[in-house]
C-alpha cells in the first residue's frame, strides 16, 4: 500500500483550505513528513501515514480506497 499523493493533495486543499499542518495534526502524523511525501522527497508507502487516513476516513465517512493504492 502506499498513499495516493495527488488525492491527498486535493482532499487537502478541498477540507483543509490547503493546509497540510492542520491535515497533518488531523491524521497524528509530523506536518514536515506529510509534507515531503506530498513533495514525493520520502516514499508514500509509510505505514503510520496510511493508517492515519484510513482512520480519518473511517472518522469523517469517507473512502479511504480513493486515498491510499493497493499494491499487488
Amino acid at each position: 500500500m502506499e498513499v495516493n499523493v495527488e488525492a491527498i493533495q486535493e482532499l487537502i486543499n478541498e477540507k483543509f483550505r490547503g493546509n497540510v499542518s492542520w491535515f497533518a495534526d488531523e491524521i497524528q502524523v509530523d506536518k514536515t513528513y506529510v509534507a515531503s511525501i506530498l513533495k514525493h522527497k520520502r516514499d508514500a508507502k509509510s505505514n503510520k501515514i496510511i493508517v492515519g487516513i484510513i482512520n480519518y476516513c473511517k472518522k469523517n465517512n469517507l473512502n479511504y480506497e480513493s486515498y491510499i493504492i493497493f499494491l499487488q
